[in-house]
């Protein structure tokens, strides 16, 4: 490979980097939008520490967990390469990855992925749990649990070897996440107020939804790096149709989601429109590379749908999710995984059955460990912070200080 290619692919993985970490400002916007002004200091804490944590974790052990190099004749289910990160001795040649990137590049491509999986779980449990809680669970969940499930697809493990598919993580990120953030709000409860004596769903309105709609514009323009890079080239035929497709889609999901709320509820909720966007990322994510604009299309428009629907299913579950974060990732991370069995270049029964056994595999695995950390810190260290410290805000309880001690804001 001539070196000129070889550096314009690392560069390319290099501004993809940069893209999914510019990421985690969308989230934050997304998260403080959609939540009281009263909690937005103790939201922006969490998502630092997510990244910050994430980074440092995954350079300990996460990214050898999850890139083992598994033996020919292990079971693929784990392994583990040591402590520290090191190049190999052709890490930083051609010779690494097909002349795609260098190991350095590999490491924080991948590394910038670890923590978006915390950073799901962080907008489901807004406004009430326990930030010490949070942060505990944040390093073992993104230190362990992401590692392992994706070394069964990514680092070679025994999902790869039965043919499952997942491009760039709609079931390795986002369902990993969305399956903790399920069992996390389950185990919290609602927040006060949520919910009336009779059960039905109040709605508690997000304090700056500006904040909101820049956070799923940046999250849109993160996505062409999450998905674009993981063509891990700068090739130029399936790069750009991973970014037509990723566009495509959500753009279809977020007109599939206003016009279904429009008709279900009689008005034009934009939240549902911007989480339909974000439904329709996380639906292509899984076979972006292997779609059509039509097929890209359709599947935003089912994913619009379902965040609909699926916002509705969990407020009827008595469960309470301030962002729709189950519906976004959980719910549209399935649909974009069994997606690929239905649409684009792998569609086949045996393709579906085999995204099918791989959802059901990582959820079961996720829905336990995320109940064991989750349960075990309850127990210990407690999960919900009290009911004076909810009502007052956790910016005031756990953090001293109000984002905004100049507008005279006091919200209670």
């Amino acid at each position: 490979m001539e070196a000129g290619l070889f550096t314009a692919n690392n560069v390319w993985m290099m501004i993809c980097t940069g893209l999914v970490f510019f990421m985690h400002l969308g989230f934050s916007f997304l998260e403080i939008g959609l939540t009281r002004e009263k909690n937005t200091i103790n939201i922006l804490f969490k998502n630092v520490f997510i990244i910050c944590v994430g980074l440092l974790v995954y350079y300990v052990g996460g990214f050898n967990l999850m890139y083992p190099g598994f033996a020919e004749d292990s079971s693929g289910i784990f392994s583990f390469a040591g402590f520290g990160i090191a190049p190999p001795e052709n890490g930083m040649t051609p010779e690494y990855a097909d002349g795609g990137y260098t190991w350095w590049t590999d490491f924080l491509f991948q590394g910038m992925f670890a923590a978006t999986a915390a950073t799901i779980v962080s907008g489901a449990v807004a406004e009430r749990i326990k930030l010490g809680s949070f942060m505990v669970f944040t390093v073992i969940y993104v230190g362990l649990v992401y590692p392992i499930v994706g070394s069964w697809k990514w680092g070679g493990g025994f999902l790869d070897a039965m043919g499952f598919y997942d491009f760039a993580g709609s079931t390795l990120v986002h369902s990993v996440g969305g399956w903790a953030a399920l069992i996390a709000i389950y185990l919290l409860g609602a927040r006060i107020g949520k919910f009336d004596e009779n059960g039905k769903p109040k709605a508690i309105p997000g304090h700056n939804i500006p904040f909101a709609a820049a956070g799923v514009l940046i999250l849109w323009l993160g996505w062409f790096g999450f998905n674009g890079g993981s063509v891990l080239s700068a090739d130029p035929e399936l790069t750009s149709l991973t970014l037509v497709t990723t566009s495509l889609a959500a753009a279809a999901g977020g007109v599939s989601a206003f016009i279904v709320s429009t008709v279900m509820y009689k008005n034009y909720d934009l939240t549902m429109f911007l989480n339909g966007i974000l439904g329709g990322l996380v639906g292509i994510t899984a076979g972006a590379d292997q779609m059509t604009p039509n097929d890209a299309v359709l599947i935003g428009l089912i994913a619009g749908a379902i965040i609909v629907f699926g916002v509705a299913l969990v407020d009827k579950l008595k469960l309470d999710d301030p962002v729709g974060a189950v519906a976004v990732h959980l719910i549209c991370g399935i649909w974009g995984t069994l997606a690929v069995g239905i649409f684009g270049a792998m569609a086949g029964m045996e393709q579906f059955l085999t995204q099918l056994t791989g959802v059901g595999i990582v959820g079961a695995f996720c829905c336990v460990t995320a109940f064991i950390i989750l349960f075990v810190l309850k127990v210990t260290m407690g999960l919900r912070v009290s009911e004076k410290e909810e009502l007052e805000g956790l910016d005031e309880h756990e953090h001293g200080m109000s984002a905004y001690p100049d507008f005279g804001l006091n919200e209670h």
